[in-house]
């Protein structure tokens, strides 16, 4: 995924923005050769930071989704949009003027951890349009409503050969995806950084069922998926609140014009970033049904909803 923001603003530079460019150039290359090991998305524990807004210019950012109705998104840091795993996550984001939610929908790849990039509309539900940057407080919500139930969409260019999904409306992190064809046994998918799960030697030809599984243990499955990549297959299944459910695709929409899951261009306010650290825990393993069996009728939460969970271990 190419990077899709403007380059650093004259007017920032020359306020003192140098200074802050050569932190987050040092930043940039501790990650670098470490691998990012330490990347991880927002817990539960409020963190102090600041944020900026920015207008999409395009049809997606790089979670690949479809801009939310409500137009309430965001964009994360390297370190905490952790290459993917934060996306389609919900903040809480608490400034001067109110609280707002907000869906994870984008990378900020100057932003370093603690500085958020929102949405136009979001920023000015809690913020004055005209000061570009405010003190704010944000943490991962867990078990968020969403507006509607899980949905997939096969990416152009799969086939029987080459698979690849993006599942939207899931409201937590998500630890796993597997994938069966038919009456074969699931094949676990490994997630990119623009947000789609891919099993590189394919899953057949469908129609699949796919098992997804939060970093909360909460699992959904969903049946009748199609191979019909560009197409958004809808379900009602809603992964959230501790049950495990089985359901089938409903009539996929038509594709959204012009989308596409390389990186939106974007233009940033001032930057004035945040140096504060975010925190970890240990990521939490999944449990899943041996290959190609159904999931049971109903499960609990395997851990304490309060924990932080975290994708990406250092």
């Amino acid at each position: 995924m190419s990077a899709h923001r403007s380059r650093f603003s004259a007017r920032w530079l020359a306020a003192g923005g140098a200074a802050v460019l050569a932190g987050i150039l040092g930043v940039a290359m501790l990650l670098h050769d470490s691998g990012a090991a330490c990347a991880a998305p927002p817990g539960t524990t409020q963190k102090s930071g600041k944020a900026t807004f920015y207008d999409l210019a395009g049809t997606s950012g790089n979670c690949s989704f479809e801009v939310p109705a409500d137009d309430l998104y965001v964009a994360l840091g390297p370190s905490e949009y952790s290459a993917g795993a934060s996306c389609g996550a919900y903040l809480d984001v608490t400034g001067p003027k109110g609280k707002v939610r907000v869906k994870v929908f984008d990378s900020c790849p100057e932003c370093p951890a603690g500085h958020i990039d929102l949405s136009r509309t979001a920023f000015k539900k809690i913020g004055n349009e005209i000061d570009g940057i405010i003190p704010i407080k944000y943490k991962l919500v867990t078990n968020p409503s969403t507006p509607a139930g899980i949905s997939v969409r096969i990416k152009e260019g799969a086939s029987q050969y080459w698979f690849a999904a993006r599942i939207d409306n899931h409201a937590n992190l998500l630890s796993s995806v597997k994938v069966a064809s038919g009456g074969g046994s699931f094949k676990s998918a490994h997630r990119t950084d623009f947000n789609y799960w891919l099993i590189d030697a394919g899953a057949g030809s469908g129609p699949f069922k796919i098992k997804i599984t939060d970093v909360y243990g909460n699992t959904a499955t969903v049946t009748g998926i199609k191979m019909s990549p560009g197409a958004v297959q809808k379900t009602s299944t809603r992964i959230t609140g501790g049950s495990t459910t089985v359901a089938s695709a409903e009539k996929a929409t038509t594709p959204t014009a012009k989308a596409t899951t390389s990186a939106a261009a974007k233009s940033a306010k001032s930057p004035s970033p945040s140096t504060s650290a975010s925190t970890a825990a240990p990521l939490l393993e999944s449990t899943t049904a041996a290959p190609g069996a159904e999931p049971a009728t109903a499960t609990q939460p395997l851990v304490d909803l309060a924990a932080q969970p975290v994708a990406v271990g250092c």
